[in-house]
């Protein structure tokens, strides 16, 4: 954002000032150049009348005296030429080497045709002028004067013009990018502390806020707003935190409570008995463990994922063999297919819990009769588990909404619950860094597959 602002300031300052300079620039050249060219028309017309005595009197004493200090003291050579052509006198005492243009222009002169101002040129091509006046005598020609001049002096006047100009544009960029960057620096300095308070509130710090009687008012606003906002979460995670705090630690002493009726009971049981006694201090233990992920996740805002290898085939096998009561209540029973043995190294409780919501909706959905196929695999960079019910499915556009939290599909209207099974899924898989994939089964219903990666990195 700063750079599209300082680019938004920056162009059309640059563009002005460089608009400016090169105008002034042009200017200084034009007016260096016009002066130039009137001193020497000027002093064309001072030497033909000079010239027009000496040719009268035949006499060049004058005329060559006056000439020759010129040449001394401006570096212009002057000459006179009579009607032949011929040099009559000149500012060296020799005559003049002479270009075909200046040869042009001194028969052109003694033709009587007067000199012409010459036209401005480029700053960066101005040539060196010859400019011939026709000396008259009662409106006859009696001989020519030639001016040249190199234009090494006015050149040089024009670049140290455009250098000066250059250095003032430059400089005054200079500082037009300074003011714009601070200028940027203090209307952005709030955005940037804005930037910064959301990062801190995402990585846990929610007291995270920003000073308010900085940058422009519109600003300012938004940051009362977003402290505002910002409040208003603090306290709904606080009120959520502990609420998880309380229900969790409630719910330990009822779950221990059951858990002793359980052992008081299982001593009065036979021994068939003790397959479904030890089932049921299995469920009890990871009740205990999932409350303490929950008092974990109070206390810190995070879950302490106790990473371990993990058989997710034999991990598979038990969850199946907990709701293999509850499937059998529906007429539905579980079929376990895929490999005898896939190692990962995740969290077994936040698997247990994913798996446990997915098997829970593939029961609801399964019509009686039905056949739940449940298997784990290892696939590329990870292993998976799948969980496929033969009810009625979701079409391919329904399938992106059904990790949505409340949402469920027009079909399941009739069937108990809340659409927030796969929700939940969702989120614990996403807590180790796996996920929920869902797909249209071939034949009907669902094929639903948990991806586990190790180390919970992908």
């Amino acid at each position: 954002m700063r750079t599209r602002l300082v680019i938004v300031f920056l162009v059309p300052l640059v563009a002005l000032m460089l608009s400016l300079g090169g105008a002034a620039g042009w200017s200084a050249a034009r007016s260096i150049q016009q002066g130039f060219y009137a001193s020497q028309l000027a002093d064309l017309g001072y030497f033909v009348t000079s010239a027009r005595q000496g040719l009268l009197s035949a006499n060049t004493t004058v005329f060559e005296g006056e000439a020759s200090r010129y040449q001394e003291v401006y570096g212009i050579e002057v000459a006179v030429f009579d009607l032949s052509g011929a040099v009559w006198a000149s500012s060296s005492g020799a005559a003049p080497l002479l270009t075909p243009d200046q040869t042009e222009k001194v028969g052109l002169a003694l033709s009587g045709r007067r000199a012409e101002t010459p036209v401005p040129a480029f700053p960066w091509s101005l040539a060196d002028t010859a400019l011939v006046e026709p000396v008259f005598d009662d409106g006859a020609v009696i001989g020519a004067v030639l001016i040249a001049a190199d234009a090494d002096a006015p050149r040089t006047e024009i670049a140290q013009q455009t250098a000066i100009f250059v250095v003032v544009a430059v400089t005054a960029i200079g500082l037009g990018v300074l003011l714009v960057f601070l200028l940027a620096r203090w209307v952005l300095s709030p955005v940037r502390r804005l930037d910064e308070a959301m990062v801190a509130i995402e990585h846990g710090a929610m007291d995270a806020r920003v000073a308010e009687d900085t940058g422009p008012p519109e600003l300012r606003r938004m940051t009362r707003v977003f402290n505002g906002m910002a409040g208003e979460i603090e306290r709904v995670v606080a009120r959520q935190q502990e609420f998880a705090l309380n229900a969790s630690h409630e719910l330990r002493n009822p779950l221990n409570a059951l858990l002793l009726r359980v052992e008081h009971l299982a001593t009065g049981l036979g021994p068939e008995w003790d397959h479904d006694v030890e089932e049921t201090r299995e469920e009890g233990r990871r009740m205990t463990r999932i409350l303490e992920t929950l008092l974990s996740i109070a206390r810190t805002g995070r879950a302490d994922s106790p990473f371990s290898a993990v058989d997710l085939a034999v991990l598979v096998a038990r969850r199946v063999d907990a709701w293999r009561d509850v499937a059998a209540q529906r007429d539905v029973v579980f079929r376990i297919a895929g490999e005898a043995a896939v190692m990962s190294v995740t969290d077994r409780t936040i698997v247990e819990s994913a798996l446990d919501a997915v098997i829970d909706n593939a029961v609801k959905f399964s019509p009686p009769g039905g056949v739940i196929e449940l298997g784990a695999r290892h696939e590329a960079g990870a292993c998976t588990i799948t969980v496929r019910d033969h009810g009625p499915g979701l079409g391919d556009d329904q399938v992106s909404s059904a990790t949505d939290r409340f949402w469920r599909s027009d079909s399941s209207e009739e069937v108990p619950g809340s659409g927030l099974g796969l929700a939940i899924a969702t989120d614990l898989m996403a807590s180790v860094e796996g996920e929920i994939v869902l797909a249209p089964a071939h034949g009907g219903g669902l094929v639903v597959t948990l991806v586990v990666r190790d180390g919970g990195a992908g």
